[in-house]
């Protein structure tokens, strides 16, 4: 069973070895069912991969540009300082806002990439898609939608625990894995046991194809490999 000392080598594994399917098939197995974002949260681009450790946001509605009890405009609250926070090989990964607006753009992947940060999954939309496929940063979203969120939303906390609409709680440093089938939140204190699972549970499903593939019936080969 391979093994990893650092995150770069667990992102790689994942990447050459593994789908989102089969890792959400194996926390099912050991009673962690609710880990997937809502289906709505889809890739920019179909080939898009990401892999990373959450640096959550937190974002919410408001109206106008001046904070209330600054009495000064900051137009999107924390934003700046959640971005310019994010670390090699994190995913920015935001919700609270209603879908009245666009949550990430161009120009924030642009400084992203530039930190090294794995990718963006918002749990809103996004826009300048075509910048932000030009830049080939993996991207999820609910869809594309051009208005801004600076006169209709702020980002009012990050890098803390945050809850989607579905009850899929994501803390910082949890694993963020997301391909065309969804994304999928791996908790950091169950991630070594559940990626060993993942990639032994695939090597079966390798079998499994194979023998399938040869001829054997679907209900032989679950009896004899208990995977399908």
């Amino acid at each position: 069973m391979p093994t990893w000392n650092e995150d770069a080598e667990l992102f790689s594994l994942m990447k050459r070895e593994l789908f989102t399917a089969v890792v959400g098939d194996v926390m099912d197995k050991v009673g962690l069912t609710h880990q997937f974002l809502p289906p709505k949260v889809q890739p920019l681009r179909d080939d898009m991969v990401v892999v990373g450790r959450a640096m959550p946001v937190l974002e919410a509605d408001c109206a106008g540009q001046k904070v209330g009890h600054l009495d000064e405009e900051k137009p999107f609250g924390v934003m700046f300082e959640a971005l310019d926070d994010l670390k090699p090989g994190e995913v920015y990964i935001c919700t609270g806002a209603s879908p009245r607006y666009a949550l990430w753009g161009e120009l924030m992947s642009i400084r992203a990439m530039k930190l090294g940060a794995a990718g963006a999954v918002l749990d809103g939309f996004i826009r300048d898609t075509r910048g932000i496929l030009s830049l080939n940063f993996p991207t999820f979203s609910v869809g594309r939608y051009a208005q801004d969120h600076g006169v209709r939303g702020r980002v009012i906390d990050y890098r803390c625990p945050i809850e989607l609409a579905n009850g899929v709680r994501v803390c910082p440093g949890d694993l963020v894995f997301g391909d065309m089938d969804g994304v999928v939140v791996v908790p950091k204190d169950h991630e070594e046991d559940l990626i060993h699972r993942a990639i032994e549970k695939v090597r079966g499903e390798n079998l499994v194809r194979k023998a399938i593939e040869e001829g054997m019936p679907s209900r032989q080969a679950f009896d004899r490999f208990g995977i399908m």
